[in-house]
């Protein structure tokens, strides 16, 4: 099972998620999680545990803020992840406590000192295996600097095009490749 995880603001039915839903159909879930980390993770936890004692495969895509999740997660129970454009430093990047919108169905949420706390205390200084990710990473994402995925993910693959920006322009064209990572 492919678990994408969304980034921050948008939602498990916005148009990454849903051209990830509509290519690999049944072998991907794509929850609408909660824009409060410790719910967001806790939501992610219990569904890789589900699956886990099902004995199926479970691989994950983040997206952004869901690649910084996706880090965290794949580091925490050895799963491949495919992390595109991902929030590497989501506590500075993020750092916008106050009223945020959700991009999919522009209802407003609250960003607390908390969540960046929670953010800072995910990171993941010592990625166990790094052989685990593939990063796909476009150079014009105007969002997050890509050469911060580059220098912490130095030794995963790394797929870096000119270009682009941060939602990933063409994402499907890669959609084969990442069904082969993941498998």
């Amino acid at each position: 099972m492919i678990i994408y995880i969304h980034g921050f603001g948008s939602s498990g039915h916005g148009g990454k998620a849903t051209l990830f839903r509509e290519y690999f159909e049944d072998e991907l879930i794509a929850p609408s999680l909660s824009y409060i980390p410790t719910l967001a993770i806790d939501t992610l936890e219990q569904l890789i545990n589900i699956y886990l004692q099902t004995d199926e495969e479970v691989s994950l895509v983040g997206s952004s803020l869901g690649g910084y999740y996706a880090i965290y997660l794949a580091n925490k129970y050895n799963l491949k992840a495919v992390l595109i454009n991902p929030a590497v430093y989501p506590y500075k990047t993020l750092d916008k406590v106050g009223i945020s919108m959700n991009y999919y169905d522009m209802s407003s949420f609250e960003v607390t000192t908390e969540h960046i706390q929670t953010l800072r205390g995910l990171e993941v200084n010592n990625i166990k295996n790094q052989d685990n990710f593939m990063v796909l990473l476009q150079t014009d994402d105007e969002v997050l600097d890509y050469t911060e995925a580059v220098e912490k993910l130095s030794n995963s693959e790394l797929i870096i095009e000119e270009g682009g920006n941060h939602t990933f322009e063409n994402i499907e064209s890669y959609f084969r490749k990442i069904g082969s990572f993941c498998s």
